[in-house]
This record gives C-alpha cells, structure tokens and sequence, in this order.
C-alpha cells in the first residue's frame, strides 16, 4: 500500500514510469524536449501495467516530509517542465521531490560499474 509522498514505479515492459504517491504523474516521452505534470489517480497512470512501491534511496538521503512533498508537488501540477530523457526525466522529477536530490538509478549504476 502507497503512503502519501512514496515513490511509485510503474512497469511498462523492458522501461519504467516513476510517480510520486499522491498522485503526481510527469508526463514525457523519448522525443520530447517539454514534459507536463499531472495528478492524476494511479490506476489511471499505470493503466494496468504492474507497480510497487519503490523508495530506493532512504538509506542514502534523508526523506522529506510527506506533506511538504505533496505540497511541492500540487504547485507543479500543470507546469511544463524541460525533459531529457538523460538528464532529467520523471524519476529525477520524482527523487528530488522526496529526497531534494534529482537522482536517476540508471545512469548511477552505469558510473557505478
């Protein structure tokens, strides 16, 4: 069950979509340069697809509070919002609204290698 603030990753075949609980969507794709965000419910978003709940790095950063979150992410709603699939997508959107670190696993486990 997804507490307000969590982390949601949506699993879309061999990608993933990255949301924030509550439920805040950033809505981007390969070929974009602008992205929107969205609350909309979850099950709208994954539209079937498979999710969890997926806080990956609070043993790395301190998490902020849900309620600050959900605040952050209310006044995003409708904002368009430059998107790189590299170097900004949805789950930096996301991990920078929990931890205030845009972060995005991906490339960090690539550098990690």
């Amino acid at each position: 069950m997804a507490e307000p603030g969590d982390l949601i990753e949506i699993k879309r075949g061999v990608s993933t979509r990255d949301a924030i609980s509550g439920i805040f969507d950033f809505t981007g794709s390969v070929d974009s340069v602008i992205a929107i965000v969205k609350k909309e419910k979850l099950e709208d978003v994954a539209k079937g697809d498979q999710w969890l709940v997926y806080n990956h790095l609070d043993n790395e950063y301190k998490t902020i509070s849900p309620d600050f979150i959900l605040n952050e992410a209310e006044q995003s709603v409708g904002k368009k919002i430059p998107y790189n699939l590299l170097t900004y997508n949805c789950e930096h959107f996301v991990t920078n609204l929990r931890y205030g670190q845009p972060q995005f696993r991906q490339v960090r486990d690539e550098l990690q290698r």
